[in-house]
């Protein structure tokens, strides 16, 4: 027998990541009957959540502190003049414990904000059965319903709903390549946190910002670490001054085997002594405990969006236009899944937007769009780094080497002053990016400690058109770093 249309909604939100989840909350704070699928985790927060964003932040955090734990001595904090972090030292059984139940506590948040909105949410995979866009839900596990009297929602049932307006925020999943020999003996960023046990060694493959984030977390507690790349820097897509700086420092002193120009990974062999044995195209081998894939992400679409004429580009991500709108008119697309600009403050920002025109019934919401320009961004690396508008090669193809000044600094920070001279000094290199007669600041590059939480503020200084002028303006902040943005000639 055929699945019953059980229910019809003025809002119905496929996938459960930020930016399904805030796009569905600004509707029911509206008064709209809003019901939210999630298929890929059976639990709300997406990937950033889950397997992202935030659980790297928290291993980032360890590795920073296995960093300061170096530095203790020279601070006169500790007696033991080798506090560096070695491979055992760090108990990875016990941080993934309580990193995971950090998560769960936040998937629980989610749920309670869902509630508390009156937003109604199932976990099943969706997909479009038809030209209406009625959406059957086959259950991904056991489950009961309370909007549904508390019905059994059985695995593998299904059930089948429609609405008015229809959101596709599915996300994407990690890109593992298919025709290598023995890419299956490869993870991704997803199962990197599945790990319940800390690998003495590993090879990341990939340049992008997962691969160095992922390698420099290794590192840092104390595993072998191999980055095999096909470039000679890494972080290609940021602008020179992020892809040299962190190149050279996870090479010269942190200590990673960076795999330059290395033609791909070709092969990889699971060895009699349990190793996996990695060969490029370039003939280097690397013999390692785990292989990780970080070669980049691909949108999850396989919901039947031909049922409902929902197009997709050449690679494989949903078309929309700047208010979200997919081919269908009824039907919206954001997130990754869209592939604009693949982060999580975009997504929710995008959601709330979409919904506030929707949904609010006020004019002044009509035209509400996301501004996709000048979004800042940073690389968790080591150390962080932080990127907002255009890179210096970029702003000089727009406008113009003759219209385009930079200004540019490299000093070792503060912090380093108690360390001794071949100690493991962090370098900081900032780069301000400015256009025509003004000196409008289009691009600002920066490397340093605390580069996310500096960059921040700047960005929106650099949102409302600051110029070269207004940052010289601003009074220095001292001693620190970010004052050398105030202050540079």
């Amino acid at each position: 027998m055929a699945p019953t249309n059980l229910k019809h909604y003025d809002y119905l939100v496929i996938g459960g990541g930020s930016g399904g989840v805030a796009s569905a909350r600004r509707a029911a704070s509206y008064g709209k009957k809003v019901l939210l699928i999630e298929a890929k985790f059976q639990k709300l927060g997406g990937t950033c959540v889950n397997v992202g964003c935030v659980p790297k932040k928290v291993m980032w955090y360890a590795a920073d502190l296995a960093h300061k734990k170096h530095h203790l001595s020279k601070y006169g904090l500790s007696k033991n003049t080798d506090d560096e972090v070695k491979f055992g030292d760090f108990d990875w059984p016990y941080f993934k414990e309580k990193r995971d139940a950090y998560i769960t506590r936040l998937n629980g948040i989610y749920s309670r904000n869902l509630e508390k909105e009156g937003v109604e949410y199932l976990y099943g995979f969706a997909k479009f059965i038809n030209s209406n866009g009625d959406v059957e839900v086959t259950s991904t596990g056991d489950q009961e319903i309370p909007f549904l009297d508390n019905k059994p929602f059985k695995k593998d049932e299904k059930l089948v709903f429609s609405a008015d307006n229809i959101l596709i925020a599915t996300g994407g999943a990690p890109i593992i390549p298919p025709q290598v020999p023995g890419h299956e003996l490869g993870i991704t960023s997803d199962g990197f946190f599945e790990l319940d046990y800390q690998p003495k060694s590993v090879a990341v493959v990939g340049a992008g910002y997962i691969g160095v984030e992922l390698s420099g977390v290794f590192k840092s507690l104390g595993t072998e670490t191999h980055l095999i790349i096909r470039g000679d820097t890494v972080l290609r897509s940021f602008d020179d001054s992020i892809q040299e700086t962190i190149t050279d420092y996870y090479v010269d002193k942190l200590g990673v085997n960076v795999m330059k120009a290395s033609g791909g990974v070709t092969k990889i062999e699971k060895l009699a002594n349990g190793l996996k044995k990695v060969s490029t195209g370039e003939g280097a081998v690397v013999e390692v405990e785990e292989v990780i894939w970080t070669i980049g992400r691909k949108g999850l679409i396989n919901i039947g969006l031909e049922e409902v004429g929902v197009k997709v580009n050449d690679n494989g991500q949903i078309i929309a236009d700047e208010y979200q709108q997919t081919t269908n008119p009824k039907i919206f697309s954001l997130g990754d899944v869209v592939g604009k600009v693949e982060l999580t403050p975009v997504a929710i920002a995008a959601g709330r937007k979409l919904s506030n025109r929707l949904f609010s019934g006020q004019e002044v919401f009509a035209q509400d769009k996301l501004d996709y320009n000048n979004v800042p961004s940073v690389i968790f690396s080591h150390p962080e780094a932080g990127s907002i508008g255009l890179s210096e090669k970029d702003a000089i193809k727009k406008y113009g080497k003759d219209d385009i000044k930079i200004y540019k600094s490299k000093f070792v920070a503060m912090y380093n002053a108690m360390l001794e001279l071949d100690e493991l000094k962090s370098p900081t290199y900032y780069k301000i990016v400015c256009q025509g007669k003004n000196e409008l600041v289009v691009g600002l590059h920066i490397v340093g400690e605390a580069s996310a939480e500096i960059l921040q503020g700047f960005g929106v200084a650099i949102k409302m058109g600051a110029t070269k002028a207004d940052f010289d303006s601003c009074v220095a902040i001292h001693p620190t770093s970010a004052e050398e943005l105030v202050t540079m000639r």
